[in-house]
């Protein structure tokens, strides 16, 4: 029987959080620095000496040796450099252990080497992390040892942001201020702050570790590029919510309680839809901190399996005929007097700053659906988005019955006079209660959806940091919310102003409302009825992170300027072609060196065989059909393989760029499926034993 486990005992035993501090650090700098991250003011060199000493303190303690600054480049991961904290050793031999407040705050990183989009050339290597006091520090324990970990942000040397953090900090900066200025028109004189929260659920696949190490596909590019379905999916829904598997049951409690001790507030654990899959969900925190904290996640979740001999798959589309991965991303906004301004209380009708909220979003939404669709972008996720297991590539937003009915009130007649009553579900079984319902059903086809006191928006691809999307949707709801200030603020009659106020924006911006199934093809032609954009590749939506529209918005809100923007878009570019690349090379490496020379040493065993019964006096026929449809495919896979080879030194050969993504996309990617499709036929006519790699049943049913 394991050991019992106290939450309360060990959560952010690890963590250099408010707690902490207020017991270590001397009064006045925890006031000093409280007041700092509250006004958002730079923290001064002496203050940060005495809280850089005691946070070196308290991580010796915890078993530390080195300290890092955490930072989170374009490269889709996290990234550190660690140094120890000895400093030079004295005449005695000993060394002394230290750390400053200049090494708190400023780290130097070579900024050559990360993606930025021409902003750094080779030869220009300098750039800067900076701590971001208001993500907490942690130590995290793993084989190298202990090691302090300091959530930073990540410039270049010329100010530019080389990372995810930066615009996300600049982000919430402008819908803090926004959302003041709009709650001060309902009478709220004493918030001090609006934060947008987050929370990222998140999905993933396990394998087991050794049949993983015997496919170079899974190995290269976290997916498989060749595989047959099995004779069992997901087809009898058995997976979902099922028990628990033991060996995965130990995985998940090591991860829990890994996550509690560096203060991650894992809350939900469950099997998803497809085998081998599963989800954790966290409790909502900070935008800042949640991105940091997922980060965290992903990494946990890969180490800990590793010691429980599996790998961690978190693609977005691991296996090809079953459920992809993906992460929704709950977002709500809160002030510092715990009001939930996305709560529509028990009388939505009647709550007019609810409503002018609401429809604020709606404009947002419309008005930017190709850029938010943007920031959920990445090559696995043009593998899911739209495949009846995903939201579509289509945004939409889904407001449920009552919400639906107040709007259509209000465009219909000029104002709402009543809500939709819950109401009880009989359960019909008088040994149970009845239950209150929820305001409205759930729709998970929906990708931009009010689920209560929250939108949920569930396009985010598993692999991704959940900061692209937040930027956006923090950015874009708070240009609506100044332009709807803009208004109210010089309104002779403020109530009459918002009440016209509404209704212009719910009406105008109605068609962005869908409460249907977003998986049909009915939709597909009503959205572009609508004029909804349908953007169904990661190469069709980058460009919208350049459009007038949008450098215009970023730079009004001081989130991205023109050069950030156009270099995330050549790194974007760079990256699809990297992605697909990879993608087709390892393609042609296992076809060329493992799938080909399997099949060809199997026709060989076919035709002995053929030969040995012929000669024996009996008429191969299965024997010799088996062989010339082996035969066949053999020709197609050659084939098709040898387009794969010619097309993919085509791409290698051009400028990076644009261009050559969307022949990535265009050319090289319809190659690569005419080379699985063979492939996969083969799986399902050859002798197992000849195959050269686990197939989909070994490694979703063998975990």
């Amino acid at each position: 029987m394991s050991e019992l486990i106290n939450i309360a005992e060990i959560f952010g035993e690890n963590v250099f959080d408010d707690a902490t501090m207020q017991e270590r650090l001397p009064k006045k700098v925890y006031k000093d620095l409280k007041k700092m991250i509250e006004d958002g003011k730079e923290l001064d060199l002496a203050t940060a000496d005495v809280i850089a000493h005691e946070m070196k303190e308290w991580a010796i303690e915890k078993g530390a040796t080195h300290y890092t600054h955490w930072f989170q480049p374009l490269t889709g991961t996290t990234a550190e450099k660690h140094d120890s904290f000895i400093s030079a050793p004295m005449e005695s031999g000993k060394v002394l252990m230290s750390f400053s407040g200049k090494e708190l705050i400023k780290g130097e990183p070579d900024a050559s080497s990360f993606p930025s989009g021409g902003l750094r050339a080779t030869f220009e290597a300098r750039g800067y992390t900076a701590w971001d006091c208001t993500s907490p520090a942690f130590v995290r324990k793993d084989a190298a040892g202990a090691t302090l970990c300091i959530p930073t942000a990540f410039c270049s040397y010329t100010g530019e942001a080389l990372d995810q953090k930066t615009p996300l900090l600049r982000s919430m900066e402008a819908i803090n201020e926004q959302s003041l200025r709009l709650i001060r028109l309902f009478g709220n004189t004493t918030a001090k702050k609006v934060t947008p929260s987050v929370g990222a659920e998140q999905e993933y696949f396990l394998v087991d570790a050794r049949k993983f190490h015997e496919r170079k596909d899974l190995i290269y590019t976290g997916r498989t590029l060749f595989g047959a379905m099995p004779p069992k999916g997901q087809e009898l829904d058995d997976h979902y919510f099922g028990t628990i598997r033991q060996r995965i049951a130990s995985f998940m409690k090591d991860v829990n309680e890994e996550l509690w001790k560096m203060g991650v507030t894992a809350k939900t654990q469950h099997n998803e839809v497809a085998p081998a899959q599963h989800e954790l969900a966290p409790i909502y925190a900070k935008a800042n901190v949640a991105v940091d904290h997922n980060q965290i996640v992903m990494q946990t979740l890969k180490r800990v399996a590793s010691e429980h001999g599996m790998k961690c798959l978190l693609h977005e589309k691991p296996f090809a005929g079953v459920n992809g991965s993906g992460k929704h991303n709950n977002w709500s906004l809160t002030t510092d007097e715990g009001k939930n301004l996305l709560d529509p209380g028990k009388t939505p009708h009647e709550n007019i700053q609810f409503l002018l909220v609401l429809t604020c979003i709606l404009k947002a939404v419309d008005e930017h659906a190709a850029l938010l669709r943007e920031s959920a972008a990445d090559p696995g996720n043009d593998h899911r988005l739209g495949a009846n297991e995903a939201p579509p590539a289509i945004i939409s937003v889904f407001l449920g019955e009552q919400l639906e009915d107040v709007l259509e009130q209000l465009i219909m007649t000029g104002e709402a006079t009543h809500s939709l009553n819950t109401g009880k579900l009989q359960t019909g079984v008088r040994t149970l209660p009845d239950l209150a319902k929820d305001t409205s059903d759930r729709n998970r086809t929906s990708p931009f959806a009010f689920t209560g006191n929250k939108f949920e928006f569930r396009m985010v691809g598993s692999r991704d940091s959940v900061a692209g999307s937040n930027i956006v949707l923090n950015t874009i709801v708070a240009d609506a919310f100044a332009k709807a200030c803009d208004i109210l603020e010089k309104a002779d009659d403020f109530e009459k102003a918002v009440h016209d106020l509404i209704k212009q924006y719910a009406t105008e911006h109605y068609r962005i409302v869908f409460n249907g199934n977003g998986y049909s093809d009915e939709w597909i032609a009503e959205a572009e009825r609508r004029g909804l954009p349908n953007i169904r590749s990661m190469v069709e939506a980058i460009p919208a992170l350049v459009t007038e529209d949008t450098i215009t918005l970023f730079e009004r809100y001081h989130v991205f300027t023109r050069a950030e923007l156009e270099s995330r878009a050549e790194i974007k570019y760079e990256n699809y072609a990297k992605a697909i690349n990879i993608e087709a090379r390892t393609m042609i490496d296992m076809a060329s060196k493992q799938i080909i020379p399997a099949i060809i040493k199997y026709t060989k065993t076919l035709a002995d065989t053929v030969n040995s019964v012929r000669e024996a006096g009996a008429e191969p026929v299965v024997q010799t059909q088996l062989l010339g449809e082996i035969s066949d495919l053999l020709v197609q896979t050659k084939k098709a393989l040898d387009v794969l080879v010619k097309e993919t030194e085509s791409a290698a050969s051009m400028e990076e760029g644009e261009i050559q993504a969307r022949f990535y996309h265009d050319t090289v990617f319809p190659a690569m499926e005419a080379l699985r499709a063979p492939v996969d036929e083969l799986e399902m006519i050859v002798d197992k034993e000849a195959w050269p790699m686990p197939s989909y049943g070994d490694l979703m049913f063998e975990v």
